[in-house]
């Protein structure tokens, strides 16, 4: 994709702005902005938008003067979300999803990305976008795309999706791609500030809650039962996306529960931490399902992803 940025004061007149229905900020710095996020790196939108890294930044910092509110927290090797940038980029998703799917009906083509595959925002950053790499230096002729949407939407076409929860028995082909355990998570200064160093002490403190997702995420009332204490009476903090209840754990608001398998980077990185040594296995597992009529290249990229979930968390055979 190719982008001319021009300044956005003078992409319109003042008569068009005027005549605008919609109160949308310029479209040039909505398109970096979701570029931005979706790779939470400038270099990496500036790529995929043929434009110079300044470029997205100074677009970014338009959008934001405008807004009035900070998007990105800016480090040395990338960005992070602040919570206002998480909701903005979830916002965005849902409306470029249904524009892009009005497109695709109106075209109607049959020449679509030889695979296309289906997964949450959270999968497609932290396992799947990485998997898609791999494969591609292995086979660079065939092309894989992504739908990330956090919204369960089978009128969606794809040939593979990603779900977290029970393997359906309905006669469809699944493929388990791992099972893992899940963590109490907080950020260093998190942990210091709410004197967390033993389960119990997760029980007053802020928690961050996982509500109105397609996919069954484990809470913490579950989580704190399996670890043999009783229901938590801290703060409670809602979202209804993973992505920025993990920013949220991050910039020191409560702790999550984290899929080791899943946001690895993350502890990795030191961004989140294991508050405690108790965890859970996972009642439910990330798995695959092939959709039908699929091609050859959509196979071969299926038996990938099972080979890097069996590399990653030994699951050679479903549960």
């Amino acid at each position: 994709m190719s982008l001319t940025l021009s300044h956005p004061d003078t992409d319109l007149c003042e008569s068009d702005i005027m005549a605008r229905p919609y109160d949308l900020p310029s479209m040039t710095s909505l398109l970096c902005f979701e570029a931005a996020a979706r790779h939470l790196s400038f270099k990496a939108a500036a790529s995929e938008l043929n434009v110079t890294p300044a470029a997205v930044s100074h677009q970014i910092k338009a959008l934001e003067s405008e807004l009035g509110r900070q998007l990105f927290t800016r480090h040395h090797r990338g960005v992070e979300f602040t919570e206002v940038g998480a909701f903005l980029f979830v916002a965005l998703q849902k409306g470029f999803e249904s524009i892009s799917e009005t497109v695709q009906s109106i075209r109607e083509r049959s020449d679509r990305p030889a695979v296309v595959v289906r997964s949450t925002s959270a999968m497609s950053a932290f396992w799947l976008t990485p998997q898609i790499s791999a494969f591609w230096k292995r086979h660079p002729e065939i092309s894989v795309s992504q739908i990330v949407s956090d919204i369960e939407n089978s009128a969606q076409r794809c040939d593979l999706s990603i779900h977290y929860g029970t393997i359906p028995e309905d006669g469809g082909e699944y493929r388990l791609l791992f099972r893992d355990r899940i963590l109490a998570l907080g950020s260093p200064a998190y942990a210091s500030l709410h004197g967390i160093r033993e389960a119990r002490d997760l029980l007053q403190a802020p928690l961050i809650h996982i509500t109105g997702e397609g996919a069954r995420w484990t809470g913490w009332p579950d989580w704190l039962r399996t670890v043999g204490l009783g229901a938590p009476v801290g703060k409670s903090l809602s979202v209804n996306n993973y992505m920025i209840a993990l920013q949220m754990a991050q910039d020191d608001d409560g702790a999550v529960l984290g899929w080791d398998g899943l946001v690895g980077p993350l502890m990795t990185s030191g961004r989140l931490v294991n508050l405690v040594a108790d965890s859970i296995p996972s009642p439910e597992c990330f798995y695959l399902k092939v959709h039908s009529r699929v091609s050859a290249n959509a196979l071969l990229f299926r038996d990938w992803l099972v080979d890097a979930g069996d590399r990653n968390f030994g699951t050679a055979t479903d549960p």
